[in-house]
């Protein structure tokens, strides 16, 4: 019998765990001390003439491994960064109390209990799926290519779904569609709502509600997690809040230890619920979804929850068009921060711009050399320029959403949820959206895997009515 001899040490296979190594986190705590106004010149030269590299463009992690010592060096200068002040800080509070003070429009209480009912909610659900389905083959992919692949199969501005037919070879080639999702999300391959983070995390915020209702805390949101959402389905700051809850640290300082994701577009995809279920009412709304978002996210990373789910709030009550919902989620977020500069340069954009991709154009050349493709700045322009442009017509709401690159599943995700809540039913939606989602999606979130969207609207209603 041949004994393979073991692996020798020095070829022993290494595990690049996404988002959270220290030596990558750096590069991306160096990025986000830029944007917010923090020197960390002293530190970034530290850092390279060390050895250290920057932040991986587009991927959760580099190649190849960190040595011991300069692992231990990025480790040491995280924390050194953490102390360095932004000048930003006093526009951009993290607190609510403090949010709602620099917000000088903040909505009062609705003046009537308004209800939303179930048709409304299978839409949203049903656009919320179909946006980011439509994202999810494109994610990562640079706008050239997102452009060159949809125009070739005859399909722009975006009207219908991926496709390989038609596509020459070579242009594949160039532009890979995203790995994990093509096998399920391109038309020809299309069986139902495949799995994704996009839709897990307002599962999630549905199983929150049944279990603990409006009153639920952070640390309920943070146990819930702990029990029922795998670590491997969580991505940037949820991965780094959910190593922090691991390692013994408390929320909200979940959202800043070693977090240099905590302005992503993060707590804006976990938003939704939050909004739907409370029809007419966006201060409501806002503050659920801050108690959510700060367990992950900080400032601007919570201000993008907050905004989403008071613009969904509205449009849940029935009695807005899409710019006064924009309007609504611009009024519980600080006027000074750069989350609402974000959205009114969207809007702003899409209202003196007759093409949408002269629209995108233009938030490329102000975003992508400053932010990463999931910082939740760029989105919340893009999301904003898409939802002013197509003025509450559900398929350019998505395929504008999309058709901008960046985070194309979540921005997609959010656009339907808003456009679906508008369209007010699911016969409103186009039926070649609807019809290949077969009333099912996949996800690991426990109990939900395969429920129809109609299920879960009726689920959602009923936490829609709890007091």
């Amino acid at each position: 019998m041949n004994v393979r001899p073991p692996r020798a040490q020095s070829e022993a296979p290494h595990l690049r765990l996404t988002w959270v190594q220290p030596e990558d986190l750096v590069g991306h705590e160096l990025r986000q001390a830029a944007q917010d106004g923090r020197d960390a010149r002293e530190i970034e030269e530290r850092w390279y003439a060390a050895g250290g590299a920057p932040a991986p463009d587009r991927a959760g992690a580099s190649e190849p491994p960190a040595s011991p010592r300069l692992r231990e060096l990025a480790g040491h200068l995280l924390d050194e960064l953490a102390l360095l002040d932004s000048p930003l800080a006093a526009d951009e509070p993290t607190g609510l109390a403090e949010i709602m003070a620099a917000c000088p429009h903040w909505p009062g209480p609705p003046e009537a209990a308004a209800t939303v009912g179930r048709d409304r909610l299978h839409a949203a659900w049903l656009g919320r799926a179909a946006g980011c389905l439509l994202g999810k083959p494109v994610e990562k992919l640079p706008l050239t290519g997102i452009r060159a692949l949809a125009r070739a199969a005859g399909n722009w501005p975006l009207a219908t779904w991926f496709t390989e037919h038609g596509v020459a070879p070579e242009l594949l080639a160039a532009h890979p569609w995203n790995r994990r999702s093509a096998p399920t999300s391109l038309a020809e391959n299309i069986d139902g709502m495949p799995a994704d983070d996009d839709l897990n995390h307002p599962l999630l915020t549905l199983l929150l509600l049944q279990r603990h209702g409006r009153a639920f805390t952070t640390a309920d949101l943070a146990r819930l997690w702990l029990d029922e959402l795998p670590a491997g389905r969580t991505f940037t700051a949820e991965r780094i809040a959910y190593g922090n809850l691991l390692a013994g640290v408390e929320p909200p300082e979940t959202a800043r230890f070693r977090n240099p994701f905590r302005e992503w577009i993060g707590a804006q995809i976990r938003a939704d619920v939050h909004g739907w279920t409370h029809p007419g009412d966006p201060a409501g709304a806002a503050a659920q979804a801050h108690r959510d978002a700060v367990l992950t996210h900080t400032a601007n990373g919570v201000y993008g929850a907050m905004f989403t789910a008071a613009a969904l709030a509205v449009a849940a009550g029935g009695e807005s068009d899409v710019h006064g919902c924009l309007a609504a989620g611009l009024r519980v977020v600080p006027p000074h921060s750069r989350y609402a500069r974000a959205v009114r340069i969207g809007i702003e954009t899409a209202r003196t711009e007759g093409e949408f991709d002269a629209v995108v154009d233009r938030l490329h050349a102000a975003y992508d050399s400053t932010h990463h493709w999931v910082h939740v700045l760029p989105n919340a322009a893009l999301l904003a320029a898409a939802l002013t442009h197509a003025d509450g017509d559900f398929t350019r709401s998505i395929g504008c959403a999309v058709s901008g690159g960046w985070d194309t599943d979540s921005n997609g995700a959010t656009a339907g949820s808003l456009a679906g809540l508008l369209a007010g039913t699911p016969t409103a939606l186009p039926d070649h959206w609807t019809a290949p989602l077969k009333n099912r999606l996949a996800t690991s979130v426990p109990g939900f895997d395969r429920t129809g969207f109609d299920t879960l609207a009726a689920l959602t209603h009923q936490e829609a009515l709890r007091p």
